[in-house]
């Protein structure tokens, strides 16, 4: 819709900015919407349902229902909703299309397209027709530009958990015999210790405490080959307490007893 020439949008008669009544329902039409809508609410709280799926909803939450949509809608007699809805078609294939919902973080700019389009057919302006097309491409605009901001959002907080999940695991690697447990490091890595755990087994792809003792082990078998410490010293300096549990577990993820390896 980005690349959409403003003349391509066909402006409907079915607009405006309304206070709810408090008996006010948005009743399930006959027929789908056989055009484009654009609903957003300036303040009061309700319930919108688009194609079975609800949404409560309050100030900033905007959608685009698209021809085609079944949507219904209620509010709170005590908290009527407060809302702008602007019907329009287009002539030509979209190309970008907005997402059917959102809630704006910061929506003073949109919220004054909002306003002067509607004020544009209240007052009968000249050329009225033709700025209110303009006025409705840079809303579209302003609703292409939210999700791309929030998607670059999401991204950079997506790289940075992956990289705070492979600093910890890069710090068992390199303190292998300190005693990790899942909530010290999920406190490390600022995190809740369930959200870390899941989010460790997706990056790295082991359990924290299969990599844990994963890392003790390549350690174990580190310095059995290359010093000329014992068995039960290795052991020692890798956390374990119990020669026996230590031997087990190198020989379950080796295949070899520790003194073979030595």
């Amino acid at each position: 819709m980005l690349y959409l020439n403003s003349d391509g949008f066909m402006l409907k008669p079915f607009l405006a900015t309304i206070q709810c009544e408090p008996n006010w329902q948005w009743k399930k039409r006959d027929k789908p919407i056989p055009n484009y809508d654009l609903f957003y609410v300036w303040g009061g709280e309700g319930t919108v349902v688009l194609n079975g799926k609800p949404y409560n909803v309050k100030k900033g939450h905007c959608f685009l229902f698209k021809p085609g949509d079944e949507t219904t809608a209620t509010h709170n007699p005590q908290n009527p909703l407060v809302l702008t809805y602007i019907h329009f078609d287009v002539t030509e294939p979209l190309q970008l299309v907005p997402s059917v919902h959102r809630v704006f973080e910061n929506s003073i700019g949109f919220e004054s397209l909002l306003t002067r389009y509607v004020r544009l057919f209240l007052v009968q302006s000249f050329g009225a027709e033709i700025e209110a097309q303009l006025i409705l491409k840079q809303l579209m605009i302003h609703l292409l530009r939210e999700e791309q901001e929030r998607e670059k959002k999401m991204a950079n907080t997506s790289n940075k958990l992956v990289e705070t999940v492979q600093e910890i695991a890069n710090y068992i690697q390199q303190n292998p015999g300190l005693l990790h447990t899942i909530d010290s490091l999920a406190q490390r890595a600022n995190l809740s210790p369930r959200y870390f755990s899941q989010k460790f087994k997706q990056v790295i792809g082991h359990t924290v405490k299969s990599y844990i003792v994963y890392s003790r082990i390549k350690r174990a078998e580190h310095l059995l080959h290359s010093t000329g410490i014992t068995v039960t010293e290795v052991a020692d300096v890798l956390g374990y307490t119990n020669i026996h549990f230590f031997s087990r577990q190198f020989k379950k993820y080796t295949g070899k007893n520790p003194s073979e390896i030595r």
